[in-house]
């Protein structure tokens, strides 16, 4: 019987066969887009490395509690997209962020994409709105790269200019300006405090110039906040105060600390410092016309029970940024450093919270440390340590006429970093536990709307403890001067700087508390980087030997035309005939002189080569090694179909 032979397929209906497979994997992937779209629209994949495209909890949080609409409208010429890449990119990257909070929002987000073009009404928008312009090149044409929000109220936040080298806080930039439109009335802060920190009365009615004033870091913080005094016998702290910024604690009775407790049990914000030796009150005389002869001051009943420390016994110093003070008047040098008095710089800044970030320094002076108590369930994060070069000394070595040479001739550093300000979160137990204590006889009765005890912190507090009141006295970090009868400060430290911001953040509450900086969008070629700066630190070295050979023959020659007569023969020398020996010796240097500068010239063009070459691989495999994978898998399925296609026909 002869074998059947089936008939070949036709090959137009091997094409239409194929054209209708594709058509029907393009109509699949429409579909999966559609339903994905409307099925899944917050469906996110973040693949960074930092997560940088996945919003934290707190801005969750401000995002989902808005109750009215919010508008956020971005300011962005493409012309400085298109001459400055590095900014184009970055506003790629506000954009997708934007694009994240109104997903989020539920609809409460309304975003509008605006190129403020020259002479448009666009333009003059941004410009009411306080989006600030910059020239993009000599012709003195302005280009923006701003955020403007609105919400019902009419009320106003703006971004003025997206700063590349602000990126790692976008997140905290805009959930800040989200979050004070959603809730536009103006923040209340308390201040308590042993310290005039509203000015002196007594002072002003001496008419010393200067004294008496309110300190500097108040008046700054009346720009941002209704601050309200709190009196040192209160019972209760005012329902309408957020934050809570205590100075200089002495003298408080347990009927105040009780309210301060209570305060933070709430869930209000507390900033508090103390100080093992307050300067400022060491140098301001008090009722008696003297001053007191206690400077320090603590709040251990709160803060031990806490679980947290702030010794007054012990003052840290710190050589690196050290003050240079007039010397006592029986020492023969004229300046010393001080090292009770010092700047907190670089690596003693918290570069990664919010409100430490951008300083530069910040000013202690007869400071102590915070410490975490041992077994307290409390998180604390550093945010101004002193330097490894640093050391415990007595306070009581610094109170009375403290002599800052032999303070130096007995420093020796111990290697550690000192606690000076920290933030504290966590869920805190009463400081008393029994319920509020007795009132003090004489005292008024407690108001007839006393709130009820909590003997527990109404979820996890926050709070800013520092063990130093003197990053407040205006001589420690502002110069003020009179200009035309207008009192102008100066500052000269960023200690006003970091009040603000932390008042700021906690003002802000959890939401704000709890972002930090993110990473950048913007990652360079670490084998690149890696790979250029060992070829550069081989390239100094041998750079600097032919230079050192280059500059030898460039002396060499100049002595051959000069001649090695005497300097009185210097000018008959070089009227002289040349002879041929030095003729042969000037044209050898000559030619030494190009070789090596030729050698020179070959390592660096060397060392540039292999750079861009590696970067050019780099690139192309990240372009390419995608697309190539699916390639290879595209003709590794089509190979396995056709074997089983051959195997099914045998």
């Amino acid at each position: 019987m002869s074998d059947i032979i089936k008939p070949a397929r036709p090959a137009s209906r091997r094409l239409l066969s194929s054209l209708g497979g594709l058509l029907a994997v393009a109509v699949l992937a429409v579909a999966a887009n559609v339903l994905a779209e409307r099925l899944l629209p917050r469906a996110r994949l973040d693949l960074t490395e930092q997560r940088l495209y996945t919003l934290a909890d707190g801005t969750r949080q401000v995002l989902s509690g808005l109750k009215d609409p919010i508008t956020l409208r971005l300011f962005y010429s493409r012309r400085l997209g298109s001459q400055v890449p590095v900014f184009g990119a970055y506003a790629d990257r506000v954009r997708e962020m934007l694009q994240e909070y109104a997903s989020v929002s539920g609809g409460k987000l309304k975003l509008e994409y605006l190129d403020p073009e020259p002479f448009s009404e666009t333009e003059d928008r941004a410009l009411a709105y306080g989006i600030q312009g910059v020239p993009i090149d000599q012709s003195g044409e302005q280009v923006y790269f701003g955020l403007a929000g609105t919400n019902l109220l009419d009320d106003e936040r703006v971004v003025p200019f997206f700063q590349p080298d602000r990126e790692r806080f976008l997140e905290y930039d805009l959930t800040r300006l989200v979050y004070e439109l959603s809730n536009p009335r103006r923040p209340v802060m308390g201040t308590l405090s042993a310290l005039p920190l509203n000015g002196d009365p007594r002072a002003m009615m001496m008419r010393v110039p200067g004294a008496g004033q309110p300190y500097a870091v108040i008046n700054q913080l009346r720009q941002f906040f209704t601050v309200k005094d709190v009196a040192p016998n209160t019972q209760v702290i005012d329902p309408d105060i957020q934050v809570l910024m205590v100075v200089q604690p002495q003298g408080l009775s347990d009927a105040t600390l009780y309210a301060i407790d209570q305060f933070v049990m709430r869930g209000g914000k507390l900033f508090m410092m103390t100080d093992p030796h307050s300067e400022g009150q060491a140098t301001r005389p008090g009722p008696t016309g003297q001053p007191p002869a206690d400077t320090s001051s603590d709040a251990n009943r709160l803060l031990n029970a806490w679980g947290i420390e702030t010794p007054t016994d012990k003052v840290v110093l710190d050589l690196r940024g050290a003050w240079r003070v007039r010397a006592a008047p029986a020492d023969r040098v004229q300046a010393v450093d001080y090292l009770a008095w010092y700047n907190v710089t670089g690596d003693s800044l918290n570069h990664g919270d919010v409100a430490t970030a951008d300083l530069q320094q910040v000013t202690f002076a007869s400071a102590g440390e915070v410490r975490k108590l041992a077994g307290a369930a409390i998180e604390m994060t550093p945010l101004l340590t002193s330097s490894d070069r640093s050391m415990l000394i007595d306070a009581a070595a610094l109170k009375q006429n403290p002599n800052p040479s032999q303070i130096l001739a007995g420093f020796k550093a111990d290697g550690q970093r000192h606690v000076l300000m920290a933030r504290a979160r966590g869920i805190l137990n009463s400081a008393f536990p029994e319920g509020p204590p007795p009132l003090a006889e004489g005292a008024e009765p407690r108001p007839a709307d006393f709130p009820a005890h909590l003997a527990r912190s109404d979820g996890p507090a926050n709070l800013v403890v520092a063990n130093d009141t003197d990053i407040i006295e205006d001589r420690f970090w502002v110069r003020t001067q009179d200009f035309f009868g207008q009192q102008v400060a100066t500052p000269t430290s960023d200690n006003g700087a970091l009040v603000a911001n932390l008042a700021d953040t906690l003002a802000g509450g959890d939401a704000l508390i709890g972002l930090r900086s993110r990473g950048e969008s913007l990652r360079p070629f670490g084998l690149v980087d890696d790979i250029r700066r060992g070829a550069e630190a081989n390239y100094r070295q041998t750079e600097q030997a032919l230079t050192q050979r280059l500059e030898a023959t460039e002396r060499r020659l100049r002595e051959l035309r000069q001649g090695t007569a005497a300097p009185g023969e210097r000018n008959q020398a070089q009227n002289a005939v040349i002879t041929p020996e030095q003729r042969a010796e000037i044209d050898r240097a000559r030619a030494e002189i190009v070789a090596t500068r030729a050698q020179l010239r070959g390592v660096q063009l060397e060392l540039r080569r292999d750079i861009e070459g590696l970067e050019t691989r780099l690139r192309i495999l990240n372009i390419a090694l995608v697309p190539a994978l699916l390639t290879l898998f595209a003709i590794g399925l089509s190979v396995l179909r056709l074997r089983r296609r051959s195997a099914a026909r045998a």
